[in-house]
């Protein structure tokens, strides 16, 4: 009965997510854990015994992977930081409430806001609700269905060319002014969900995401809807690029963000704001857009001060 869970938690630790049914599966990582009780209930019921240190074992490898999520780590304010609030948001192909978006990017006096499933239509219902007035800059590429994302900022920003060569889903890339910081690079992100024949084109997508440079003279910020949690290989290798993700430094790892408001499937921690490890995360709130089937995502940064 142990076998199930000992399966999931060598998957899990060793990154055998490789593809097929496997990868959105890894995406109920921590439910498993919390299941993990069961093969320990009828062990102990039928006195099992010699099941128990096996039991320990692979419930301690699910709880390693999990648990860290639910705990802020080192987060030290940079010297004199500069305040930075990144929203992220999924409309479900425009139909977020646009009123519910302009409020929370008020509100929480947000920065920088990246939307994805983004149409014309919306942007315009957007900007009548009071948007441009609050982040008058943009890069966007709306479109119609679920492809179409934007970045929007009250900082003036400059257009970079679109890193991924797939062109299936809108990803702007740009480069943000911000007073007294270094220049920062922000990118939309939104590879389609890891089902059936889109695998490897989310793998790909997500492979394409440029490692964070250190020592170089640009911040890095990529926010969007991954359709990964940090239970999938591959948001853990973009991950070992560089990027921190703000909910995991903040103990929110644990926040789910999509299908909100349903009972099924088990909600899930897709949308990310990954940084530079030269930012700072303090803060994470997760809010519910009526209409959308994913909660709006909202970090608080300190960017350091430029040298």
């Amino acid at each position: 009965m142990l076998a199930p869970w000992l399966a999931w938690a060598v998957v899990r630790t060793f990154g055998l997510d490789a593809g097929g049914r496997v990868v959105p599966a890894m995406a109920f990582t921590p439910l498993v854990l919390l299941s993990s009780v069961v093969p320990l209930v009828v062990a102990v019921a039928l006195r099992r015994w010699a099941v128990l240190p096996l039991w320990v074992l692979v419930a301690g490898a699910l709880l390693v992977a999990v648990l860290p999520r639910a705990l802020a780590g080192p987060n030290p304010l940079p010297s004199g930081g500069i305040g930075l609030r990144v929203m992220t948001a999924n409309l479900y192909q425009g139909r977020g409430d646009p009123a519910t978006i302009v409020r929370l990017v008020r509100e929480h006096r947000v920065d920088v806001l990246s939307l994805q499933e983004l149409t014309p239509e919306e942007v315009a219902r957007l900007d009548a609700a009071g948007l441009r007035r609050l982040l008058p800059y943009r890069d966007v590429d709306a479109r119609g269905g679920a492809s179409g994302t934007g970045l929007f900022t009250n900082r003036p920003l400059r257009h970079l060319p679109q890193v991924n060569a797939i062109r299936l889903m809108a990803e702007p890339r740009s480069l943000l002014r911000v007073d007294g910081a270094p220049p920062v690079e922000v990118e939309a992100v939104h590879p389609p969900p890891p089902l059936h024949a889109q695998v490897g084109v989310w793998q790909r997508m997500l492979r394409e995401i440029p490692a964070v440079d250190r020592t170089g003279p640009t911040l890095r910020i990529v926010a969007g809807d991954f359709n990964a949690t940090l239970d999938h290989r591959e948001l853990r290798h973009v991950l070992d690029r560089g990027f921190v993700d703000a909910a995991d430094a903040t103990g929110e790892g644990l926040r789910t963000t999509w299908p909100a408001g349903r009972r099924l499937p088990p909600e899930i921690t897709i949308d990310h704001v990954l940084i530079d490890p030269r930012i700072a995360a303090h803060a994470l709130s997760v809010h519910t857009v009526p209409g959308s089937d994913h909660r709006a995502v909202i970090a608080t940064l300190a960017l350091p001060r430029a040298g």
